[in-house]
């Protein structure tokens, strides 16, 4: 009984013909197409969430001179406190980043949602959302608190970012990454979540958003608020 003849093996590029198996030429063959697949579906950077340095990474000293002048050149707006400390947050200190005031994360405005979004310097997506989700708290005045968070140990480079983005956009500084935590967020930036006026979470979302208006849209849809 004859063996059926079988389909000639493709050499690779280059290749001259050798006593290799057919065996073998093909493993070699589709190794060689799955790496270049994996080379072509690879995600590029700044396209989605950011995830934060490894732990062990050196974190950037900074004077407190250096400080001080990221902080008069920034210019931010107070941070925003008064309100009844409540929800997940509620007791945790943090400071504002425009002045190293110490605050309460939970005592928000009374009464009102609050969209929180938590970010970093580095983090090539929240450079895209940030000037969004300024318009987002100037367009939600009386009706929507905005809490921005950099969770990250350099606040001077936050301050540099906000500077060279020309936003004054109220923030607090979270070395420790604590307010994501404790809402239950991803450890990826940037990360939006919204909270009900009772301080409990409505929804988390580890995206970063494309517009003011692509905000405002998942502000009504999980709040019920117009913007």
């Amino acid at each position: 009984m004859t063996e059926p003849e079988r389909e000639p093996v493709p050499l690779l590029p280059g290749e001259k013909p050798s006593r290799i198996s057919g065996t073998a030429r093909w493993v070699i063959v589709c190794a060689v197409v799955a790496l270049a697949l994996a080379v072509a579906i690879w995600p590029r950077s700044g396209g989605d969430t950011a995830a934060p340095p490894p732990s062990g990474a050196p974190s950037t000293s900074v004077s407190p001179g250096q400080l001080q002048a990221a902080r008069a050149k920034a210019a931010l707006a107070p941070c925003v406190t008064g309100g009844t400390a409540r929800g997940p947050l509620a007791g945790l200190r943090l400071d504002c980043l425009g002045d190293g005031a110490p605050l309460d994360a939970g005592a928000l405005p009374d009464g009102l949602p609050t969209l929180v979004n938590v970010w970093a310097w580095w983090c090539a997506p929240c450079r895209v959302e940030l000037p969004a989700m300024a318009e987002i708290a100037s367009r939600g005045a009386g009706k929507l608190t905005v809490l921005s968070v950099h969770a990250d140990p350099n606040p001077a480079a936050a301050l540099d970012l906000l500077s060279e983005l020309r936003l004054t956009l109220p923030t607090v500084e979270d070395p420790q990454a604590k307010v994501a935590t404790l809402l239950g967020a991803p450890r990826v930036y940037p990360a939006t979540i919204l909270l009900r006026a009772d301080g409990s979470v409505a929804s988390v979302h580890a995206r970063p958003f494309t517009s003011a208006d692509d905000v405002a849209a998942t502000v009504r849809a999980d709040l019920g608020v117009d913007l």
